[in-house]
C-alpha cells in the first residue's frame, strides 16, 4: 500500500472531523492578539500542554505552581523539558524522526530511568501499562513497528497532518518503545507533527489539554483493536482534542487582550 495514511483519512467520519478541526485552527490564527503576541501565546500554550500531559499520567499540578517553578515531580519536570525542547527539534523531525524521539525521551525520562537507557529502545518484552491498554508488543515486534512508523514520517502522503499526528501518537503510546515516559513522548510527537506538517506552524494549539478533557485511554483502546472503526474513532478523538486545544488557546488570547 503506497499511502496507508490516505486510506485512514477516508475512513467514515474522519474527513468531517479533520475538516472541522482545520477550520477551528484557521479561526484561531485569525485572532487579532496573535498579530503582536504570538510568541507569548505559544509559550503559555506549551506550559498548559506540559501540565496536561503530566496530568494524563496521573501527576496533576496547578498552573501557578508550574509558573513559580515549584513542581519537583520528575515526570512533571520531564514534560516541561520536552515542551521546551520541541522548538529546537522541529527542523529535524521530518529528516531524522528516530533521532528526535531519542532526544525527546532523554529529556522526558531524566530522573525516571537510569542514564544508560535514556533515549534507547527497550530490550525487555514487558513494559509498564499506566493507562491499562494491555500488554505492549515484545521488544522485537516493537522495533519492527517503529521502523514502519519512521517510514510513515519520512514518506510523502496525501493525508492531512491530523491523521499522521494521530497515528504517530497512538503507535508510540501503544508500543511504549522506551518503557518509561512513553506517553509524554507520544503527546509531544503528536504536537510536533501538527507543527511541522503544517496544521499549527506556530505551535499555538494546546492539543494535550484536549486529550486530558476526553476519554484518552478509551480512544487508544479503540486504536489497539486494529479495526477500521477503532482507528477512525481514535483519529476523530485527536481531531476533537485539536478543537478543544484551540478553545484553550483562544482563552489565552482573550486573557491577553483584556490585559
Amino acid at each position: 500500500m503506497s499511502d496507508p495514511l490516505a486510506v485512514i483519512a477516508q475512513l467514515p467520519g474522519v474527513p468531517e472531523a479533520v475538516d472541522e478541526a482545520r477550520q477551528a485552527v484557521d479561526r484561531l490564527y485569525r485572532h487579532r492578539v496573535l498579530r503582536r503576541a504570538s510568541p507569548a501565546v505559544s509559550t503559555e500554550s506549551s506550559l498548559r500542554g506540559a501540565r496536561a500531559s503530566a496530568a494524563i499520567e496521573g501527576v496533576d499540578v496547578p498552573l501557578d505552581v508550574l509558573r513559580r517553578d515549584e513542581a519537583h515531580d520528575p515526570l512533571v519536570q520531564g514534560a516541561l523539558r520536552v515542551s521546551a525542547e520541541m522548538g529546537r527539534m522541529g527542523p529535524t523531525w521530518r529528516k531524522a524522526p528516530r533521532q528526535v524521539l531519542a532526544r525527546l525521551h532523554t529529556v522526558a525520562a531524566a530522573g525516571l530511568a537510569p542514564q544508560a537507557v535514556l533515549g534507547r529502545p527497550r530490550t525487555e518484552d514487558e513494559a509498564p501499562d499506566p493507562l491499562g491498554l494491555g500488554h505492549a508488543p515484545g521488544a522485537k515486534e516493537t522495533a519492527i513497528r517503529m521502523d514502519g512508523l519512521v517510514d510513515l514520517l519520512e514518506r510523502p502522503t496525501k493525508a492531512p497532518a491530523i491523521v499522521l499526528a494521530a497515528v504517530v501518537h497512538a503507535e508510540l503510546a501503544v508500543l511504549r518503545p522506551f518503557g518509561v515516559a512513553d506517553g509524554v513522548v507520544a503527546r509531544s510527537a503528536e504536537r510536533l507533527t501538527l507543527v511541522e506538517y503544517g496544521l499549527d506552524p506556530k505551535s499555538l494549539v494546546a492539543v494535550e489539554v484536549g486529550h486530558l478533557e476526553l476519554t484518552y485511554a478509551d480512544g487508544l483502546r479503540a486504536y489497539v483493536s486494529g479495526t477500521p472503526e477503532g482507528v477512525a474513532q481514535w483519529v476523530q478523538q485527536c481531531a476533537s482534542a485539536v478543537i478543544l486545544g484551540v478553545r484553550e488557546t483562544t482563552a489565552i488570547c482573550e486573557a491577553l487582550q483584556r490585559g
